[in-house]
């Protein structure tokens, strides 16, 4: 398999949003918008379609859940203890510069990338590591910030969070899609041509806007910081993943999917929470940054070992 022909181009097309943006070509204000379509329409389509079509056995993996859920839970609780102790921050700072190396671009980065390489097992694996992503690691991060508010209330606006939750459009995808599965009645060829459509539109609409939000200003100050937390993403954190994966005895490819996984930039909506709750921003946006433009050479080098 020829490893650099399957990742190069899909970092092409982030390369190609940036040029059009750094350009003027394309105004960057469309990413937002071009996002939301595949955040909204294109993602939530292909998820259920995958899954629609499989059987609730293939969707019960623990073992992949325990490998990545498990991995990125320990990076996150070692990077947020390191620095709540060795450098005394706060319980939101630790947290939020954890995000930044346990947070990661599953949907729009590893999910394109395991579609290439496995069709439709590759499609699920990711998904349900964005469901991990987006069903754990944030409403934790959100629940950490509300309890470290400056305010004495600490009001942790818990049915705001479950709205939040219930109503992703991942989760929902999901929901549907393993309800669908139970049921055991085909979807009609219309209608999955619809889906199939729709889901093909991820790719190009999702990697094109990250590559148009790419800037590169965040990287000229706190480089070290940013560096060490970009080292800790793209090979400490699939590391670890990949020893987990040895230990539950995960078979090649849920072990190739969920290093995959791990080993992508940090994700979007960690820059979300640190903007939301005004905590590292210019920190979370470099390693992001940092993240991308060098992913593609540690993707290229993990996909070898493996």
């Amino acid at each position: 398999m020829d490893l650099a022909g399957t990742v190069l181009p899909i970092f092409a097309i982030i390369l190609a949003g940036w040029l059009a943006g750094a350009s003027g070509y394309t105004p960057r204000n469309l990413a937002g918008p071009l996002m939301s379509f595949a955040y909204h329409v294109a993602m939530p389509a292909l998820v259920f379609v995958t899954i629609a079509d499989e059987t609730l056995h293939s969707l019960l993996d623990w073992r992949f859940v325990a490998a990545f859920g498990g991995g990125s839970m320990i990076c996150f609780a070692a990077v947020a203890m390191f620095v709540r102790i060795a450098r005394g921050a706060s319980v939101r700072k630790s947290a939020m510069l954890a995000a930044a190396v346990s947070m990661t671009n599953t949907g729009f980065v590893a999910l394109p990338i395991l579609k290439t390489l496995f069709g439709k097992p590759g499609v699920l694996a990711a998904a349900i590591a964005t469901i991990f992503v987006g069903a754990v690691i944030f409403p934790l991060l959100v629940v950490l910030f509300e309890m470290d508010r400056p305010d004495a209330s600490r009001n942790l606006r818990g049915t705001a969070l479950l709205r939040q939750i219930a109503t992703n459009p991942v989760i929902l995808a999901t929901i549907c899609g393993v309800a669908w599965s139970v049921v055991g009645v085909t979807l009609p060829a219309p209608a999955a041509s619809f889906l199939t459509m729709l889901g093909e539109a991820l790719t190009p609409c999702a990697l094109f806007s990250i590559g148009l939000e790419l800037t590169l200003s965040e990287l000229r100050q706190r480089m070290a910081l940013y560096a060490l937390l970009t080292v800790l993403k793209l090979a400490v954190v699939p590391l670890v993943v990949y020893v987990l994966c040895v230990a539950v005895r995960l078979d090649h490819m849920a072990t190739v999917a969920a290093v995959v996984c791990a080993a992508v930039p940090t994700a979007k909506s960690a820059y979300v929470l640190a903007v939301e709750y005004d905590v590292e921003k210019a920190v979370v946006s470099g390693v992001i940054s940092m993240t991308t433009l060098f992913s593609v050479i540690t993707l290229i080098a993990w996909l070898h070992i493996l």
